[in-house]
Parts: structure tokens; C-alpha cells; sequence
């Protein structure tokens, strides 16, 4: 029987375990399909608070899982295959072993959707990302493109476009998905240029991104598109699946929470992007593990 269950161990898992074992908990930490959440794919991170120079995604990951673990933060390898949050104890399920506790903390964030070429995943880190907000900076005064046609794709532009010196959005069908006030803004945007009815066939480059090979949907013709940096914005998706039926969620997975972390079950809290679309920043998810810590300590007092 544990005090606390975090299960995740990116950003929201690793500051929640910090948090925890400071207050006496001793948690045990869940790492997940992928140990260190979606920063460990991050070439250099240059916006987390308290480093002056940029730091490796994975090298930034490694120290708070070293410091959760320094603390009192047990790891164990894995991912969860099943819950019950019927009654107390609270059970994970871990393949064949069950563990219980009498609180859990869910930190299993999202995964941003791909565009699943090959040549796309060669170059994550090196030209390829998924988040404007996060690495626009590397960009200034560079030619980068964005593919997708919804709100994300078209904020994501528009925050480009106060860096780069042009941003291409290329949206595989004529007209856009996102919202109108964010569409008018963006074709009033003079450094935003449009590339309608055009996948992504290719991404090309030699150690770093330098251009793409589109496709027109309609006549098939193939073009190269010169850019320094793409930007893929189709959408995130929560790693929430295993929990559907135990815990209330939103249409799109996400799971529905009260006072920042509190989730629709006693003793089960929310931290991270697996709660949060809109800001999903490292350091906003941090700032949720914390809080989540904070309110299972309160609730077990």
C-alpha cells in the first residue's frame, strides 16, 4: 500500500514526484512508454526558467528525474495497462502486477500527431518539430513552413510570424478548418504565405532541414519547397486510454478537471498536457505537478 501513485515521468510526473517525496510521501513514479515525456525528444530547450544557456531536452529531463529520485522518488520501468478507481485502494495495473495506493497522480501527457513519413522522424530535433512556442526562437529571420489548416496550425503561424522572415502554411485542402477570427488574421498577415492543396511527400535535408517536397492533391504535381524549419500542427492526442470508463474525460480524451488538478474521482489528480490543451509548455506542466503534489498531500492529510 503507497501513499501515492504518480504514474508518467515527464515534466507534470517528475515535478509532482519532487514535490511528493519533499512532503514525506515517497512516491512511486510510473515511467511510461517513453521515460522523460516528449522533452527528451527536444534538441535544445532555451525557455525553462533558471538556465541561461540551452539545454538538451533529455540532459533537462535527467536531472529532475536524478533530483526527484535524490529526494525519496522511487522509479520503476513500464507502462500502465489498466486502473480501478472504483474503490479504495486505488489499484494500477502494470501488466501482471497490481499495485495500490490511496492516491494517484495521472501525468501521462499527449503525444502530437505526426505526419508519419520516415523522413519526418530523421529530422525531430533538427528541423522537424511540433511546437512553435518552444522552438520558434532558433528560427529568427529564417523561411519556415507549417502544415495544418485548424487553429493550432494558424496560432502557430502567427507566432512564427513575429520571428521568421516567412512562414508557409501548407493545408492539404482549400479552405481552412481554424476559426474565422484567426483566419482573417492570418491571410491579413503579410509574412504568411499559402500552399493549398499540398501534402507533405518529404521532408529533405542534410544535417538539418532545408527544404520540402510537396504534392498537389489534385493534379499530383510534385514541387520542392525551400525552408529552413517545418512545424507540424494536425493536433495532439492525450495518452488517456487506459483510463476511459474510470475517469471523466472531454470528447477529445482529455481528462475533465476542477481547481486546476482535481479529476472526477477523490484522490485522483490531473497534471500536465493529459489535462492541459492550451499552454503546453514544459514549465506549465511543471508548475501542474506541483500543484497536483500539493493537493494529494492535502487530501491524504
Amino acid at each position: 500500500m503507497m501513499d501515492l501513485i504518480i504514474i508518467g515521468s515527464g515534466c507534470a510526473g517528475c515535478a509532482a514526484a519532487i514535490y511528493a517525496s519533499r512532503a514525506g510521501l515517497k512516491p512511486l513514479v510510473i515511467d511510461g512508454f517513453q521515460p522523460g515525456g516528449q522533452l527528451t525528444m527536444a534538441g535544445e530547450v532555451e525557455n525553462f526558467p533558471g538556465f541561461p544557456d540551452p539545454i538538451p531536452g533529455l540532459t533537462l529531463m535527467d536531472g529532475m528525474r536524478r533530483q526527484a529520485e535524490r529526494l525519496g522518488a522511487q522509479f520503476v520501468g513500464g507502462s500502465v495497462t489498466g486502473v480501478d478507481f472504483s474503490k479504495r485502494p486505488l489499484k494500477v495495473f502494470k501488466g501482471s502486477e497490481v499495485y495500490e495506493a490511496r492516491s494517484v497522480i495521472i501525468a501521462t501527457g499527449a503525444l502530437a500527431k505526426w505526419l508519419g513519413i520516415e523522413s519526418e522522424r530523421k529530422f525531430i530535433g533538427k528541423g522537424v518539430s511540433s511546437c512553435a512556442y518552444c522552438d520558434g526562437y532558433f528560427y529568427k529571420g529564417k523561411r519556415v513552413a507549417v502544415v495544418g489548416g485548424g487553429d493550432t496550425a494558424l496560432g502557430e503561424a502567427l507566432f512564427l510570424s513575429g520571428i521568421a522572415k516567412e512562414v508557409i502554411v501548407v493545408h492539404r485542402r482549400a479552405e481552412l478548418r481554424a476559426n474565422r477570427l484567426l483566419q482573417e488574421r492570418a491571410l491579413r498577415e503579410g509574412k504568411i504565405k499559402f500552399e493549398w492543396n499540398k501534402a507533405v511527400l518529404e521532408v529533405l535535408g542534410d544535417d538539418r532541414v532545408n527544404g520540402l517536397l510537396l504534392k498537389d492533391v489534385i493534379s499530383g504535381e510534385i514541387k520542392r519547397l525551400e525552408c529552413d524549419g517545418l512545424f507540424v500542427a494536425i493536433g495532439h492526442k492525450p495518452n488517456t486510454d487506459v483510463f476511459r470508463g474510470h475517469i471523466e474525460m472531454d470528447a477529445e480524451g482529455y481528462i475533465v478537471t476542477r481547481d486546476l488538478v482535481r479529476t472526477s474521482v477523490d484522490g485522483v489528480f490531473a497534471a500536465g498536457d493529459v489535462c492541459n490543451k492550451k499552454y503546453r509548455q514544459a514549465v506549465v506542466a511543471s508548475a501542474l505537478g506541483c500543484i497536483a503534489a500539493i493537493e494529494a498531500e492535502k487530501y491524504l492529510r
